[in-house]
């Protein structure tokens, strides 16, 4: 996708759920999922995500959605990255015309692996109207983010809190470890309903993919 918002184009994948073309009437959710650091649009996908889903979605355990994996290029904080920007000025508006999505906030979600949570939370948060649910998994606060994150879940009124997962691997990196158990008390204390996981592993694909069927089941669950 060309726009004027990044140096190069930006590229995306989109999955759609198995009935898409069959069930031409109906519209779907969409779960936009950003990848790790030093990784790209492929990710979600090598680790299962699309076919778990679809699997999921075909038998019947969870109702089909649509699942958008943008690709980030750049490991700067979002200040001076514009894929944000971009992912919600350009990304966001052509899914929405392009394909049959329930555009409403409550049916779309977004969740991401490390850098790619603290995209999530970055854009979750200041655009909170656009999502009804924001998972961090090894995720983390942008360092420029740390003085902004209770003032935007100030702005937020209680009855439309985005529902929240959270989880890090027992052997994480300890600032990401640190970074999310301190959003983690930060919800406890304002009495934030989330979802909190420490689970055993390393910050790496094999414990990701151990753990995709359950993020995606909690994603889904808000749209069932």
């Amino acid at each position: 996708m060309e726009t004027e918002l990044l140096r190069q184009p930006l590229e995306y994948r989109v999955a759609l759920p198995p009935c898409y073309d069959e069930l031409s009437e109906q519209r779907y959710p969409v779960l936009y999922l950003i990848h790790g650091q030093s990784f790209n649009d492929d990710q979600w996908e090598r680790l299962g995500a699309v076919e778990i889903a679809g699997c999921l979605s075909a038998s019947g355990e969870l109702p089909p959605f649509i699942i958008v994996m943008p690709r980030d290029r750049m490991w700067l904080e979002p200040a001076e990255d514009s894929f944000g920007q971009a992912l919600m000025e350009a990304l966001i508006p052509y899914i929405d015309t392009t394909y049959r999505t329930m555009p409403e906030r409550a049916s779309r979600a977004i969740g991401g692996l490390s850098r790619g949570g603290a995209w999530a939370l970055h854009l979750g948060l200041s655009s909170w109207e656009s999502f009804g649910a924001i998972g961090l998994h090894s995720g983390f606060a942008f360092q420029s983010d740390l003085t902004n994150v209770k003032r935007w879940l100030d702005a937020i009124p209680l009855e439309q809190m985005p529902r929240f997962y959270l989880d890090v691997s027992d052997n994480d990196r300890p600032e990401i470890a640190q970074s999310a158990a301190w959003f983690e008390r930060l919800l406890t204390d304002r009495g934030i309903p989330h979802e909190w996981h420490l689970f055993p592993g390393y910050h790496e694909e094999a414990y990701w993919s151990a753990h995709v069927e359950q993020y995606l089941r909690w994603y889904a669950e808000g749209w069932k």
